[in-house]
């Protein structure tokens, strides 16, 4: 089995790379930071893609490659995603609106799309998991812009995996509460930052990669073979929560 996964110099990406690799798969790894992406594939011998998912012609090479070197792509792990600033509406730039769209809608697309191509063609069916995010469904004051940018992901996974369920091919996400990675940890680390986060989670912490791994792992198997356009909440109970 060949699992592609971008974000995978980062910490949820990484952990999903690294438990796809101890499950027998064949793993590329696929980033837009060369340091961390190389010392990724280092870890467990992956093959290291450097891939701007904004970008067609390189997620199309990207996929050229990991087809060329590891074969037909079965798993497609979309983690690659980007806030792009913190802000309320009406002074938020911009700028971090587009840069979130850029990476977490417009990569969503491409990914789907070019990896799905290569699904068809090689007639294997295969599994696609986008990690969106519990903000898809809950505001957070702030993160209106990035939250829209995982509304639109979730609609992507549904239609998606409408059209390419005639050729086997299952598509879902995941939508984890706020997660501790390298990313968030110096934010996370000032415990009054930190405070209303937890609040909101019933289960009273935050996830950790630990949590999201299991999930992932399960819709990229077989053992999930009739589940397709779900959009799972890992975020220990957050969306219970009244806004």
């Amino acid at each position: 089995m060949v699992a592609l996964v971008t974000g995978g110099a980062g910490g949820i990406g990484g952990a999903i790379a690294t438990a796809l690799a101890g499950r027998g798969h064949r793993v590329a790894v696929a980033d837009v930071d060369p340091v961390g992406l190389a010392r990724k594939a280092d870890e467990f011998g992956a093959l290291p893609v450097e891939m701007d998912v904004r970008d067609e012609a390189a997620v199309r090479e990207g996929v050229a490659k990991t087809v060329a070197e590891l074969g037909p792509i079965d798993v497609l792990v979309h983690a690659a995603g980007v806030v792009g600033g913190v802000g309320p509406l009406l002074a938020l730039p911009v700028a971090a609106l587009d840069a979130a769209y850029a990476v977490n809608v417009r990569g969503t697309f491409l990914l789907t799309r070019v990896v799905g191509e290569a699904m068809i063609t090689a007639r294997r069916g295969g599994a696609m998991v986008h990690i969106s995010s519990a903000g898809s469904f809950q505001p957070t004051v702030g993160l209106g812009h990035y939250e829209a940018t995982k509304a639109a992901m979730n609609a992507l996974v549904r239609s998606a995996a409408l059209e390419l369920a005639p050729h086997g091919i299952r598509v879902n996400a995941v939508a984890p509460g706020p997660v501790e990675t390298p990313l968030t940890a110096a934010a996370l680390a000032d415990p009054a930052a930190r405070a209303p986060w937890v609040e909101r989670i019933p289960l009273g912490r935050l996830a950790t990669t630990d949590d999201l791994v299991p999930a992932v792992l399960l819709l990229t198997s077989l053992e999930a073979r009739h589940v397709t356009g779900t959009v799972l909440p890992i975020d220990g109970g957050q969306l219970l929560r009244s806004v």
